[in-house]
């Protein structure tokens, strides 16, 4: 066994009701590969073909941790579920999440879960450290996230319980459903809940005593590079940023005044000041992933408005709040974290549910449907209690809500108006306003819809690894494709790939030299910068393969939402659109990435550089 990893992956089969035990794959593999992202997209190659539909039981769930998931490191809680994307049907989708669930699964003695086939009765799995078996969940089918979760501690146990579960969205596989773990974390973007929904897989438990640490092969060596990084995150400014709640505790004055890239009323504008202001006035505590020491999360007890003494148990970041109240409009301070923590509770993405909802208020305004065609609802800008009505409505497919159920660009192609749909490529688009960051734009431009891919350079954080100490200009095309590309290598063999949260990675001065020498120390390996860097170009490269073997193409990256490229009426982006620019920088992206600028396909010689040469025939023929 290769010290970091536990050596084994937990398979599944939910047709036949069969669990069993499998080695990881060799040296060789784990080496190229590493873990989380990577190594699941190396599984989902092999075990996806053409035609295949995201909800058929064919479709595998990939759960997997990385080396350094539950180990001395600082945010080391990492866990990417892979699968094909729901949304798109033509990319490979990634997912992450925190809280326990990574480190306990390594407890329990597996670095990943496979889940095939498609229950007839509805079930759950539980594993602990003797092996895991398949569960009826009848009696928790209906329940939300957070009933869930602590219906099913009840009957196994709380004490060092991590839980993972869909509710109502996903359970009646709406658009962009996710899985809630840990009543603060979550398995977001591609749909994933939806997949789970369609096997009848209602949670994921794991029970394991936390033994404090994975084996190693130089402890001592690890502690050190920890006790380096921990410090090293403070000159992250996403760390800074986030860190003890910072996101409700700045009232949002950073995303909406600093960066200036507030989501607003479906951005058909960018002017929405009342937003954030309150946040802070209600009781927020900051809430801590396994051993992590910036607390993004929090909970909240909201202290004045319409939900007075409701607690909302929230994750980090702001994307979550934008999609469940700026985008339409909404700004009470307290009725953010109620629609935000609602949206967990029914098991949506924010960002997918956020969306498509705007549409149809976007309809409403211009009086495309009217309270005939909503079930009564006034879909309004600001009228937060037809949006819960909605949101209510879409996990249950009922009525109007399941005209919405399916997704921004469904809603806008049954309401009239598909330009106002926001999306990348059919999927969800991480929610903030990118037209005033247009290295980040064009990053969900080119990515797969899954969230978060290359981050650019201009927004949230400066990269001097890999030569971006300063942010660079965000509203201009010069410069961009290759920020995008080197920033989603760097993303893709560290923060995607080791087992340490994006935000322990993201931005942190050294970064390269800490991951290579902490996985040296967990695996007895000598990494090296170089190696986690070609880790990531590989897995970027794989990623392409993957989804032109799926179907997509060239014009899926360049025919993007009109929504997304139209030109903002404030901000940074005032009077600016990327729109003609698109094609030229989704070109220039591929040339960057060693790809064919017509068509995306990854040259020979980009293969044989990246060990993929055994991809060559399928792309280029004999």
């Amino acid at each position: 066994m290769i010290k970091g990893y536990c050596g084994k992956i937990l398979r599944v089969n939910l047709t036949n009701k069969k669990t069993w035990d499998e080695p990881l794959p060799d040296e060789k593999v784990l080496k190229k590969y590493i873990g989380c992202f990577p190594l699941g997209l190396w599984y989902l190659d092999k075990m996806v073909k053409p035609g295949t539909h995201p909800l058929d039981p064919e479709n595998p769930m990939i759960f997997l941790t990385g080396p350094l998931t539950g180990t001395a490191v600082p945010s080391a809680t990492n866990t990417t579920l892979v699968t094909l994307h729901a949304s798109t049907k033509r990319t490979a989708g990634r997912s992450h999440t925190h809280g326990y669930f990574g480190p306990y699964l390594k407890f329990a003695g597996y670095d990943g879960i496979i889940v095939e086939g498609a229950a007839k009765a509805k079930v759950y799995l539980y594993i602990d450290e003797k092996g895991a078996e398949i569960r009826s969940a009848d009696k928790f089918w209906g329940m939300d996230t957070h009933e869930t979760e602590t219906a099913i501690k009840k009957e196994i146990g709380e004490d060092h319980t991590s839980v993972a579960a869909i509710g109502p969205a996903g359970e009646n596989l709406c658009f962009g459903a996710l899985i809630e773990n840990d009543f603060h974390a979550s398995f977001a973007h591609s749909g994933v809940g939806t997949i789970m929904g369609s096997k009848k897989l209602k949670a994921i438990a794991i029970k394991a005593k936390p033994r404090g640490k994975v084996a190693v092969t130089d402890a001592d060596k690890l502690k050190n590079v920890a006790k380096e990084w921990r410090a090293a995150l403070k000159t992250s400014e996403v760390t800074t940023f986030l860190s003890n709640a910072g996101i409700p505790n700045d009232e949002y004055v950073g995303v909406k005044e600093v960066l200036e890239v507030l989501t607003a009323k479906n951005l058909t504008t960018t002017i929405l000041p009342e937003f954030g202001r309150g946040m802070a006035s209600h009781d927020i505590k900051p809430v801590a992933c396994w051993r992590c020491p910036t607390r993004c999360k929090y909970e909240v007890k909201i202290t004045s408005g319409p939900h007075k003494g409701f607690v909302a148990t929230l994750a980090g970041g702001g994307e979550n709040t934008e999609g469940a109240a700026s985008i339409m409009g909404i700004t009470e301070s307290g009725t953010i974290f109620y629609l935000t923590d609602l949206n967990d509770r029914l098991g949506f993405d924010t960002a997918a549910s956020g969306c498509a909802m705007s549409v149809a208020f976007e309809a409403f305004e211009k009086g495309l449907i009217t309270k005939e065609d909503t079930d009564g609802l006034e879909l309004t800008w600001g009228n937060a209690e037809a949006a819960e009505a909605l949101l209510r409505k879409m996990a249950n497919r009922e009525g109007f809500g399941n005209v919405v159920a399916d997704g921004a660009l469904r809603a806008g192609m049954r309401l009239g108006i598909p330009e106002a749909a926001i999306h990348i490529k059919g999927a969800a688009m991480n929610l903030h306003d990118w037209r005033a960051a247009w290295g980040v734009l064009v990053g969900q431009i080119v990515g797969a819809g899954s969230g978060w891919a290359g981050p650019g350079e201009d927004c949230w954080a400066t990269e001097p690894d890999i030569g971006y100490p300063e942010f660079t200009n965000p509203v201009t095309a010069k410069g961009k494709p290759e920020e995008v590309f080197k920033s989603t290598v760097l993303k893709f063999g560290y923060g995607d790939a080791l087992g340490c949260c994006w935000f322990g990675c993201w931005g942190v001065n050294g970064v390269t030299k800490l991951g290579a020498d902490a996985m040296s120390a967990a695996t007895g390996w000598k990494m090296t910068k170089k190696d986690l860097l070609l880790a990531g170009e590989r897995a970027l490269t794989l990623e392409r393969i993957f989804n032109l073997r799926m179907g997509l193409t060239a014009e899926d990256d360049i025919n993007v939402s009109p929504r997304i490229v139209s030109t903002p009426d404030g901000g940074k982006g005032k009077g600016k659109t990327i729109a003609p620019y698109v094609e030229g920088l989704v070109r220039d992206y591929y040339e960057q990435c060693g790809w064919d600028i017509l068509e995306g396909k990854p040259y020979r010689k980009t293969l044989q550089r990246l060990g993929l040469s055994e991809y060559a025939s399928e792309l280029w023929g004999d």
